[in-house]
């Protein structure tokens, strides 16, 4: 049985597996969109753009720049051709022929113009970049900080894939997209009225043919994008069901072997997968086919501009070079309009990870500190529940009227089956919840009136479910008291019967845990924990099923350094093995959110009440001893 995982009654319901499109973190959909743009956009440019528009000045001032000395490069360039042509007729003629210094000049100064462009372009993406990084930096920053704001009752709400998304996926979606559409907009729009101007300063009517052939490509590339929608659509939602089948089968792959449902695995798998892969061939043609259309298209218009070039210069209207140039601005001048189609999928994506960023920064906070909060200094632990009631949704209440003394020193276990309410009245007293009538006291003052960082100062928590992080053995053992010296991290890991194991490693208390503490037992895990609790000394203990991951040999040597620990604390006890809070001063047992019974381990049996029932309930299934 285990109190965390499975009580239904006292702990807020989850809610259900989310399957993302885009692997086990989940993230944002290609060309999603915002709920809201523009009061999404309005925040970013209170909240962060505003603190940068000097920099962003620079982005835009330079990338124009950049733009306009790239765009006059080809008519240099054909400034150049007509000279190179004029001199060949001039030599042909029996003139003087080509004047090379004349063309080494337009060269020259062409490289000049694209050498400026080039340190423009350079200035403008470092400036970009910083501005983008800066701003990922600081809103991981406000995200950090927020989530240790948050009451528990918003992570009820979400999954543990959903707070992650946001922190990474969407943090990134709005740092990339951010740093390439922002300057690449600038510069699209700036070549298409760049290159526009360009071209009506050559040719008038050259520029309207070039300019009938856009609409025709247009209807072309819509009427495939229509019909590719809905390939693309199937193939997003297969991906996330071949990823969240992945992810569930990896994730239980020892139930999956136990079981023999291999097969079963590997034939879902290959029905999703071959789902997919009807669809993302289709989507995929579908899209090939845009860019051979389009090329086609452009070079209908390359042909149309060619021949009127041609006959244009026939008549003296235009010269060669000039032709060069046009047809030069002809094929650039589809290339940001392709751009801009591109970067409004990617300004959908950014604004839709921002306004999901804000939606999390937004998220009501805990109040952490109040005025005139009181001290813990001095306290002893005595608590009081006082006509207690609580649930996690108001309209179904688990606590129903809780009333209890306990005195400082007590050490005080609580038990009953599943779902009674007994991990919830500890999540209470730490103000991990607040009640909704009643009261809970410690040493006469109302846990609302400390700030909560303070309340929590006098508890120690050993759970079921072990925590430990990526670091050193005595890096984790001080995690509640950083300050600690040496000397009283090797006491803490004796009283707590680890001392020898830490000796056996390679590195002692200097060895590194994995991230995910693969290379220690469960039993080890737990024995870490509880010393980290032993060397925080704190005035109230909470043990939550905590010898549940150690061997009987194991337990018993920690059973005596928690008696030794618990002696002058106030210790709360929830335990389903009931031959483990036989000395207890008193047990509760709890019941759909009420004390049913109280008293010794011996007065209930001699009751012969609910807690004996528990009790005779386990020994006569084997899960207890006399």
């Amino acid at each position: 049985m285990e109190e965390n995982k499975n009580e239904n009654m006292q702990t807020p319901p989850k809610p259900p597996k989310m399957r993302m499109g885009h692997g086990p973190m989940g993230g944002m959909g290609a060309g999603e969109k915002a709920k809201d743009v523009k009061g999404t956009v309005g925040k970013l440019m209170r909240n962060y753009l505003k603190d940068y528009k000097w920099k962003l000045i620079v982005v835009l001032i330079f990338a124009i720049g950049s733009t306009i000395f790239t765009i006059v490069g080809p008519k240099i360039l054909g400034n150049a051709t007509t000279e190179i042509f004029n001199g060949i007729v001039s030599k042909i003629s029996g003139g003087t022929g080509i004047d090379f210094g004349k063309v080494a000049g337009i060269l020259l100064t062409l490289l000049g113009l694209y050498t400026i462009s080039v340190i423009f372009s350079a200035i403008q993406s470092f400036t970009m970049t910083s501005v983008s990084q800066n701003l990922t930096y600081r809103l991981r920053n406000d995200i950090a900080k927020k989530i240790n704001k948050l009451p528990m009752k918003y992570f009820d709400k979400k999954t543990n894939g959903e707070v992650l998304s946001v922190i990474t996926n969407d943090v990134d979606t709005f740092s990339q997209n951010m740093n390439q559409s922002i300057t690449q907009i600038i510069t699209s729009i700036c070549t298409i009225i760049g290159i526009l101007i360009m071209m009506l300063s050559i040719s008038w009517t050259m520029t309207i043919v070039s300019l009938i052939i856009l609409p025709i490509s247009a209807i072309a590339v819509s009427i495939i994008i229509k019909k590719s929608q809905k390939y693309f659509k199937a193939q997003q939602d297969y991906l996330g069901h071949v990823n969240g089948q992945v992810e569930e089968v990896y994730g239980g792959h020892n139930i999956v072997k136990v079981f023999n449902g291999e097969e079963k695995a590997i034939h879902e798998f290959t029905k999703m997968n071959e789902e997919l892969y009807h669809s993302g061939w289709k989507s995929q043609f579908m899209s090939g086919l845009m860019h051979p259309i389009m090329m086609f298209t452009g070079n209908v218009g390359y042909v149309g501009v060619a021949i009127l070039g041609g006959y244009l210069a026939v008549q003296g209207r235009i010269t060669v070079g000039n032709i060069q140039s046009f047809i030069q601005y002809n094929k650039q001048f589809t290339q940001p309009i392709n751009q801009i189609a591109q970067i409004s999928s990617m300004l959908q994506s950014m604004v839709a990870a921002s306004e999901r960023i804000f939606e999390f920064l937004e998220e009501p906070e805990e109040v952490q500190e109040i005025e005139g909060a009181v001290r813990t200094e001095g306290l002893k632990g005595n608590v009081t529940f006082d006509h207690v009631q609580f649930g996690y949704n108001e309209d179904k209440m688990i606590i129903h009227d809780f009333n209890q003394m306990i005195k400082d020193g007590q050490k005080v276990a609580i038990v009953g089956p599943t779902g009674a309410g007994k991990t919830t009245m500890v999540k209470l007293l730490m103000r991990f919840y607040d009640v909704n009538q009643g009261a809970i006291l410690v040493d006469g003052h109302n846990v609302k009136d400390f700030n909560r960082g303070e309340l929590r100062k006098m508890f120690g928590m050993v759970l079921q479910d072990t925590w430990l992080f990526g670091g050193t053995i005595k890096e984790n053992i001080k995690y509640g008291k950083p300050d600690a010296t040496d000397e009283e991290v090797i006491e803490a890991a004796k009283a707590a019967h680890v001392h020898h194991f830490i000796q056996t490693l390679p590195k002692g208390y200097d060895m590194v845990i994995d991230e995910d503490s693969s290379n220690i037992s469960q039993g080890q895990k737990q024995l870490l924990t509880i010393a980290r609790v032993i060397l925080a000394n704190p005035e109230i203990l909470i043990l939550d099923e905590a010898t549940s991951s150690i061997d009987t040999r194991t337990e018993q040597q920690i059973q005596a350094a928690m008696d030794n620990l618990m002696k002058g604390r106030t210790s709360f006890i929830i335990a389903h093995r009931l031959s483990t809070i036989k000395n207890a001063d008193v047990i509760l047992v709890m019941n759909e959110g009420d004390i049913v019974e109280q008293g010794t381990h011996e007065e209930l049996l001699e009751k012969n009440g609910f807690y004996a029932n528990l009790y005779n309930s386990q020994f006569r299934d084997g899960g207890e001893e006399e």
